[in-house]
């Protein structure tokens, strides 16, 4: 196969993004996509949700194990996956790529074909409208997510009280097991496991999941993107109550990545309790309520603080995304 030898500064910034642009799909909720100063998007209510997120080169990904349609593709998923879980539809998104001069237009391309495959994949009817290209040192990715409410209240993380059920839609663990296996080095089993390895490149939230959770009456909802333990604390200071997760629960998720941990001797139940990056939805619905299918109930919400697992208070472990370690 031939390259495209082309970079972007050899053909330059309105070259780039004319070819860039028209890789990206449209939007269902799209008026004015990108070309203008801003781009101008429908709404189905006069509320709306509103994230962003940020990847940077060598500290949340590295070139030699994602590509960039990977990036353009895990870019769109952390981003709805945040819209999702208020209980929102994701309707748009603008996104900002700085990349080095030399970096190869096909590179350019193949991360707006990951953008606009995220799209259509998880959140179909969403789009890339807009955004921005520079150059840097190293590669800095920034995106922008809407969402529409519909009608319905956002589900935030204070809303929880005792006796309301924890389920999570999703998955838990899988995304973890690919970063281990990644900085395990070992090929053998990377190659082995490479179900697992694609779910950390290109995650897949369960994105409609999170209307199902509010037209549920979902009380508490979040994203496991820093792992289950941290993530559930979230939930539990915001709502002041205490969390117990019921270790019988989790051990379903924990047997799902009981093989990729053997092969490089970790511990398969961490993964499910302080992995992040799976994106999974984590909810809780009070007593008695009918759980939309995908949840799956993991404990209760109780008076107190903290996160329990059955009788053990857990520590927050999880991803911090400022000190950048575990």
């Amino acid at each position: 196969m031939v390259t495209n030898p082309e970079t972007i500064a050899s053909i330059g910034e309105n070259e780039a993004l004319r070819r860039t642009v028209s890789r990206l799909n449209g939007g269902d909720f799209t008026i004015v996509g990108s070309g203008d100063d801003s781009a101008v998007i429908s709404t189905t209510d006069d509320r709306f949700v509103v994230t962003t997120d940020t990847m940077i080169e060598g500290h949340d990904f590295r070139l030699d194990w994602s590509n960039f349609f990977d990036l353009g593709f895990k870019a769109v998923a952390t981003n709805v996956s945040d819209v999702a879980a208020m209980g929102a539809k994701p309707t748009s998104l603008v996104v900002a790529i700085a990349v080095p001069p030399t970096t190869l237009i096909s590179s350019l391309e193949a991360f707006a074909d990951g953008l606009t495959a995220a799209c259509t994949q998880l959140a179909p009817g969403c789009a890339v409208v807009g955004g921005d290209l520079a150059a840097s040192d190293t590669v800095f990715i920034s995106v922008t997510a809407h969402g529409a409410l519909e009608g319905r209240s956002p589900v935030l993380r204070s809303g929880a009280q005792p006796g309301d059920t924890v389920a999570v839609a999703g998955t838990l663990g899988r995304a973890a097991a690919g970063l281990a296996l990644l900085e395990s080095g070992n090929r053998d089993a990377v190659a082995a496991y490479d179900d697992f390895v694609a779910v950390q490149l290109r995650p897949t939230p369960p994105i409609a999941q999170g209307v199902a959770a509010a037209e549920s009456n979902a009380t508490a909802m979040l994203d496991v993107s820093d792992g289950l333990a941290r993530d559930a604390a979230r939930i539990a200071k915001a709502s002041a109550v205490s969390i117990r997760l019921n270790r019988r629960d989790l051990q379903g998720f924990s047997a799902m990545v009981e093989e990729p941990a053997m092969a490089i001797g970790a511990d398969a139940f961490e993964w499910v309790l302080t992995g992040g990056e799976d994106h999974a939805l984590l909810a809780t619905f009070a007593p008695g309520a009918s759980l939309p299918r995908a949840f799956k109930p993991i404990g209760v919400v109780a008076e107190g603080e903290g996160v329990w697992l059955d009788d053990e208070l857990l520590p927050e472990g999880g991803w911090d995304s400022v000190r950048g370690d575990r």
